[in-house]
């Protein structure tokens, strides 16, 4: 029995030897054919993880999703820092900090439809792509959003539904979502986006003109909203009908 029990363990263990060298080749490969890798990581931890974000799910989206795709090549090298970046036609790809904040507020979950105002380069939807079930997103930029499906798409991302217009209205006939996060500050929260809001659903929003606060917005289940601003930031104003609307 002593004997047997012995060579059992001998082979569980001879078993194991290959799946753990082939796990260590794997991340040999990532690491050589990705130059980013070790920014990305660091950026997780130094400018994520350092500023109170904990939520595990949106730590390994954000150490997957490749920056430094969704900026223009003269900007890569800086893909990695604590900072926005330009990406053309007066618009931003927002700090990563920020992007995993806004993330981590919606509380997204793998069976989650989430809309998105504002797809700029695209990160943000990727991002969001790696936790939800689908990703809806909206820009009002032609080019932008070429750009940014030819981008998402080039990266393998097959749950992202994309749409050229005006994100106030948000996107009605796929409603209701989960989750909404705007990308954009209009100086007030578009009453179509608290619409289409599902029963516990959570929108993220920057709103002001050039004192903006970040907003959390709540639907609970029996369709109450809450407010709550988040923190002071900057983004770019939402266009479109958001500068017509004045509440």
């Amino acid at each position: 029995m002593k004997l047997h029990f012995y060579l059992c363990i001998f082979l569980w263990c001879t078993c194991l030897l290959p799946c753990s060298k082939n796990n260590s080749e794997a991340q040999k490969v990532q690491k050589i054919s990705d130059p980013f890798y070790q920014q990305r990581l660091g950026m997780v931890q130094q400018q994520i993880i350092a500023r109170g974000v904990k939520d595990r799910n949106v730590l390994r989206a954000m150490r997957s999703v490749p920056r430094h795709e969704f900026v223009p090549a003269a900007y890569q090298s800086y893909a990695y820092h604590d900072s926005p970046l330009p990406i053309g036609h007066e618009q931003t790809i927002s700090q990563p900090y920020i992007v995993a904040l806004m993330t981590a507020q919606l509380q997204p979950k793998r069976t989650d439809c989430v809309l998105e105002i504002g797809t700029g380069s695209g990160y943000q939807a990727a991002v969001l792509a790696e936790l939800v079930d689908t990703v809806y997103t909206i820009e009002i930029i032609p080019e932008l959003a070429k750009q940014a499906e030819q981008t998402l798409s080039r990266l393998g991302y097959k749950n992202i539904r994309y749409k050229v217009g005006d994100g106030y209205r948000g996107w009605p006939e796929k409603a209701p979502f989960n989750g909404i996060i705007v990308t954009a500050a209009p100086d007030h929260i578009p009453q179509p986006l608290i619409d289409q809001l599902a029963p516990g659903g959570r929108l993220i929003i920057p709103v002001g003109d050039w004192f903006q606060e970040l907003m959390l917005i709540s639907k609970d289940q029996k369709g109450r909203i809450h407010k709550n601003k988040i923190l002071p930031v900057r983004f770019v104003p939402m266009t479109g009908e958001a500068q017509k609307s004045i509440k």
